[in-house]
């Protein structure tokens, strides 16, 4: 018997942008607003995390949405971007990367092996469009997902800034090789 957990690439529609909308504040709300101030959560949250917003970045031929349904419930999702310039100097050919720009689990369901699934499935995704390496930015104060992307072997290769709201922090940027 299969299991209900189903990992889909998002299809591009208003609906299915204002799922992830919602979705993608509530992950971040729950992964971040501990450490921030309301007030640059608020901003972050305004301008990264609207239906608008989710449209245009499904309707861009370079990202891809996986999405991690549970009995037809959103539960987590990951946002790809290919042919990414994370970590590059510039100049250098940005063709066979691929960023893992979003990868969120919603609270109740971190501790399950949801966020492992679905960096499995981002790898598989990332072969399939030919990329030979992986590419993220993670919050150097995000030491539980440090410690799960070492798991998966990604290595520091550098820094760059953030910014939330007001807040200028300062991202890891983590590279694997396929």
């Amino acid at each position: 018997m299969s299991s209900p957990l189903r990992i889909l690439v998002a299809k591009c529609t208003p609906e299915t942008a204002a799922k992830l909308a919602a979705l993608g504040r509530q992950t971040f709300h729950e992964t971040f607003a501990a450490d921030n101030t309301p007030t640059d959560m608020d901003a972050y949250l305004a301008a990264t995390f609207g239906p608008e917003q989710q449209l245009s970045e499904l309707q861009d031929p370079n990202v891809i949405f996986l999405l991690a349904q549970m009995q037809q419930e959103l539960v987590g999702y990951a946002m790809l971007r290919l042919k990414s310039d994370l970590g590059l100097e510039s100049g250098k050919p940005v063709d066979n990367r691929l960023e893992i720009a979003r990868l969120y689990v919603r609270e109740d369901w971190v501790g399950t092996g949801l966020g492992a699934t679905l960096m499995r499935r981002t790898l598989e995704e990332a072969r399939v469009h030919k990329c030979r390496t992986v590419v993220l930015g993670v919050w150097e104060r995000n030491t539980r997902a440090i410690g799960f992307y070492q798991r998966f072997g990604f290595k520091e290769i550098g820094q760059h800034a953030f910014t939330l709201g007001s807040d200028v922090q300062t991202d890891l940027i983590l590279r694997k090789g396929l």
